[in-house]
Formats: C-alpha cells, sequence, structure tokens
C-alpha cells in the first residue's frame, strides 16, 4: 500500500465531466472522489467540481492537499503527480482504497490541521483508515500543527474509528433541513411581519453571486461576527477576516461552482452592517438541495429578531431565484438554542447529528 500526494489543477473540471461518472478511471483523485460519494450521508453531495476546488483550498481560505491510499507499486514522482505507477500501468480510480484531504488555516488557528479521511466502504476493517491518520497525523507536525479536528455523523464508521484513536469530542452538530415544496409560505410570511416590527430601523441589502468591491468591508465585519458561534469544547481561536479573504473565499466558491445569496441589515441611521445571511446553491449540480451558510447578527444589534429577518427574507427571495430547489440544509450548534428555535420557527426539522473530534499531536 502506498500513500500518495494528488493535486488537481484549478479549473480541473472540463466541459461534460461534471457528474459522479465523468472523471472516473482518469486518476487517483478520481478515485477518492469516487470513494468520498461511496461515503457520502444522505443529503447534498459535492460535485466533482466542488469536490477539486475544495481541495485546493478550504471554505476559509486554508491551503488544502489530498493524499490517496493505492494498492502496490511505486509512486511516480514528486508530491504534484496526479498518477501512481502500478507495475507499467497508470493507477485509476479502481485501485484507490482510501484517502485524505487536510487544510492547514494560514490566517489563524496556524495550530489547526483539519482532517477529512475516507476509506473505501468494501476496504475497512483492514488497517487503511489507522495507516491514513498516522501519515496525517505525520503531515500535520511537519506543518508545526499540534491539533487534528475531524467531524464525523454520530452514527457512522467515523464515530467509532475517532473513540479507538484517541480523539475527544468536541462539540456536537445537528443537521436540519427545510422542504420548500411542503413550507407553510404564507405562514413564514406573516412570521416576517410580526417580526419586522421590531426591527423597523433597519433595512435590507441583497445580492447574488460575488460582493460589491464598496460592500468587502462590512462584508469583513459581518463575518467575524460568527465567532460568537459557540463552538464547545475545540481549540480554535476567532477567524480574523479582510476584505481580501472575503473575496478569496468568493473566488473558491466560483471555483467549486456554487452560487450565493447574501442578505445584509444594515442601520438606517448609523449605516453601519448588523447582521447577514447567505444561502448557496451548486449552479450546474444542484440535486434539489441548497445549503444555509453563515447567519449572524452583531451584538450591538440583537434582541430585535434582525436574525429571524434576514432568514425569511433571503429564503423568500431565494426561491423565486431557484425554483428548482426543494430543501434547505443548515447545520447548528446544539449548544445554540436561539438560533435553533429561529430554524424552528422556519420549519426545519432534524435531519442528522455529527460530532467534531480533535486530537492532540
Amino acid at each position: 500500500m502506498q500513500i500518495t500526494r494528488v493535486a488537481p489543477v484549478e479549473n480541473d473540471a472540463e466541459p461534460g465531466e461534471d457528474d459522479p461518472d465523468g472523471p472516473a478511471g482518469r486518476s487517483p483523485l478520481a478515485g477518492l472522489y469516487g470513494i468520498a460519494r461511496a461515503c457520502d450521508h444522505p443529503g447534498p453531495a459535492m460535485s466533482w467540481r466542488h469536490f477539486t476546488a475544495s481541495v485546493l483550498s478550504g471554505s476559509g481560505g486554508e491551503r488544502g492537499e489530498a493524499w490517496v491510499a493505492c494498492d502496490g507499486g511505486r509512486t511516480s514522482g514528486g508530491q504534484g503527480e496526479r498518477s501512481q505507477i502500478i507495475g507499467n500501468q497508470v493507477a485509476g480510480a479502481d485501485q484507490v482504497a482510501g484517502g485524505h484531504i487536510l487544510h492547514f488555516p494560514q490566517d489563524d488557528n496556524t495550530h489547526l490541521a483539519l482532517l477529512r479521511l475516507m476509506t473505501h466502504p468494501d476496504r475497512r476493517r483492514e488497517g487503511i483508515g489507522g495507516a491514513l491518520l498516522d501519515h496525517a497525523i505525520g503531515r500535520a507536525r511537519d506543518e508545526g500543527r499540534r491539533v487534528l479536528i475531524a467531524e464525523a455523523a454520530a452514527d457512522g464508521p467515523g464515530t467509532a474509528f475517532a473513540k479507538a484513536r484517541g480523539f475527544s469530542p468536541a462539540s456536537t452538530e445537528t443537521r436540519l433541513v427545510l422542504d420548500l415544496r411542503t413550507a407553510d409560505w404564507s405562514g413564514l410570511e406573516l412570521l416576517r411581519a410580526r417580526a419586522v416590527r421590531h426591527a423597523t430601523c433597519y433595512s435590507l441589502e441583497r445580492w447574488a453571486g460575488p460582493t460589491p468591491d464598496d460592500l468587502l468591508g462590512d462584508m469583513a465585519g459581518l463575518t467575524e461576527g460568527m465567532n460568537d458561534e459557540p463552538l464547545g469544547d475545540l481549540a480554535m481561536e476567532d477567524q480574523r477576516w479582510s476584505a481580501g479573504r472575503v473575496r478569496a473565499r468568493e473566488e473558491m466558491l466560483a471555483r467549486a461552482g456554487q452560487r450565493t445569496y447574501t442578505m445584509i441589515a444594515r442601520h438606517t441611521a448609523s449605516g453601519e452592517p448588523a447582521g447577514f445571511t447567505q444561502l448557496v446553491v451548486d449552479a450546474e449540480r444542484p440535486e434539489g438541495w441548497a445549503r444555509q451558510s453563515s447567519t449572524t447578527v452583531l451584538a450591538p444589534h440583537r434582541g430585535r429578531r434582525l436574525g429571524l429577518v434576514l432568514k425569511l427574507a433571503n429564503i423568500t427571495w431565494f426561491r423565486a431565484c431557484e425554483p428548482s430547489a426543494e430543501r434547505v440544509i443548515t447545520w447548528i450548534s446544539v449548544a445554540n438554542p436561539h438560533m435553533r428555535a429561529i430554524n424552528e420557527a422556519m420549519g426545519f426539522e432534524v435531519f442528522d447529528t455529527w460530532h467534531q473530534w480533535q486530537l492532540d499531536i
């Protein structure tokens, strides 16, 4: 078993390739993508384009790298190689037994490495996952990282693996889903009308796609408001956001084929940005799913139901723009009862539960 680094080129997904079968057999990275799809829990799955973009960079600008475990043979060269030689043949998707993706935060939290580890469902209990974890720990140490963080579904094999390898449970989140086909839209409109009465000093602004240049500073300040999100026992520091980092995140999402719908609230008298929310959809392969991304209201503006106003306004606009969207999924910490109450008032229902695990290395 050889563990080899694989790396996509930017815009690697060529026209006509962005489907689960398109890249199959082309490279070990395609094999890892196939394993990721096989390991996915119900819910939105990453397209090939989104997957390759996420290998290059995390959503917060983290530098990424991917490694695959292939059966037999020797590597074909340096870390940038996209293929592996098995005898006289180029290794393909069918020879990949597992792999891992590591993300290394660059602007803050430089003591962390974020891990996604996958083993083919038919190859579990062969020691492949353990070998991949040992390799990931080595890579993280090489980068000067002290803590490894990974997540796993509460009812999935990753939870038992994390416990066996000494990870500690650090936080718990639930995924909630709103079915747009059966949502009570008239009830939601009434809910929004009641909430707006508490937020008459605010106006809403919205845009699809990248943030206008003159609003990047506002978005940086609003995104830092996410630092108030409860993190349980995760050894994470506050994230620092700048206009440049906001733009870099948007460029990553564009490479991944994702389209964003952003709504912000602004205090009318002072002009200060007060809160924002964002929905994300795969522009090429939505498969009926959308993802609720960040939502926050800055501390001086809380207590006016702005979070509810923002989410209701944005989802109504989103539904008009994306009529093929059927469901919206969101993550919420179990330690965040306020945001959970907002979601439940909108009709979101519990989908599943996930744990984040950390290991001091």
